[in-house]
């Protein structure tokens, strides 16, 4: 089984997000980068599909003995060189191989994005390399759009289910799980298919030094292509409005008195 797994290049939230002049972007100077949690759900998922296949514990254990190799996990994602730092650290957690399709700015909207991994999976399938699934983080953590992973599905013809908790694989089909309101969903799908998984699936790795050492020698392959201008348009970001909390000097002494009887009053306790 071949397994891609698709992230996204995103600020990392820790600190106070700014915005650009024109407020159309978010001021990226001071900040770190990461991958979303969905995202890295999805990897952490890859890599365990694969390690079952290679231990013989997945149903499908037949089949791999055949082959006698183990599953494959490249990943993908879309954005400016400085975007292969987040697939190296996926490879960190596991991956196999890392893709970079280059992007001309560090915000592609979906169609654009959708459209840069349809042709990166296109060119390598008529290279012989044919991916069984797809996989994606259910939403992204700066947009949320949660566009791409159906975009990707449709363009290539492949079923697409969204919002999984759970993958399994059972040979030439997954069954796979999705939490709703009043229980859960069932799904039994056949491969290749395209899934977005959100996060709660599982509990990502923390990377070892080797495989951190591994990934910071990997050669990743680099997609150059100038996909057509998208149709979605950003107008303006803003802020939420924040709720800080306000500390109010009532008084001192006996003098502050009848405001904290009144405030008491206000709030019904007296």
């Amino acid at each position: 089984m071949d397994i891609l797994v698709c992230v996204k290049r995103t600020p990392a939230v820790g600190a106070r997000i700014l915005l650009t002049e024109d407020r159309r972007g978010i001021d990226t100077r001071h900040l770190g980068f990461t991958m979303g949690p969905h995202e890295e759900c999805a990897v952490e998922e890859a890599v365990r599909i694969a390690e079952r296949s290679a231990s013989g514990t997945s149903i499908d254990t037949d089949r791999r003995r055949e082959e006698g190799s183990r599953a494959s996990v490249t990943v993908l994602t879309v954005g400016p060189p400085e975007a292969a730092e987040q697939v190296r650290y996926a490879l960190s957690m596991g991956a196999d191989a890392g893709v970079l399709a280059e992007a001309p700015s560090e915000e592609c909207d979906p169609e654009v994005t959708a459209a840069s991994i349809v042709h990166v999976v296109r060119a390598m399938a008529a290279e012989g390399t044919v991916f069984d699934l797809i996989l994606f983080g259910n939403d992204s953590a700066v947009a949320g759009h949660g566009q791409v992973g159906i975009r990707v599905g449709c363009a290539l013809g492949l079923p697409v289910v969204g919002g999984i908790k759970e993958i399994g694989v059972r040979g030439d089909r997954l069954a796979l799980r999705r939490h709703t309101a009043t229980g859960a969903e069932l799904y039994d799908v056949p491969l290749p298919a395209a899934v977005a998984v959100k996060e709660g699936i599982n509990v990502p790795r923390y990377p070892t030094i080797k495989g951190r050492m591994r990934a910071r020698k990997a050669t990743l392959r680099t997609f150059g292509w100038q996909p057509a201008p998208g149709g979605l348009r950003t107008v303006a970001l803003r802020r939420p409005r924040e709720d800080r909390p306000e500390t109010v000097l009532l008084g001192t002494g006996a003098g502050a008195a009848p405001a904290v009887v009144d405030m008491l009053t206000g709030l019904g306790v007296v």
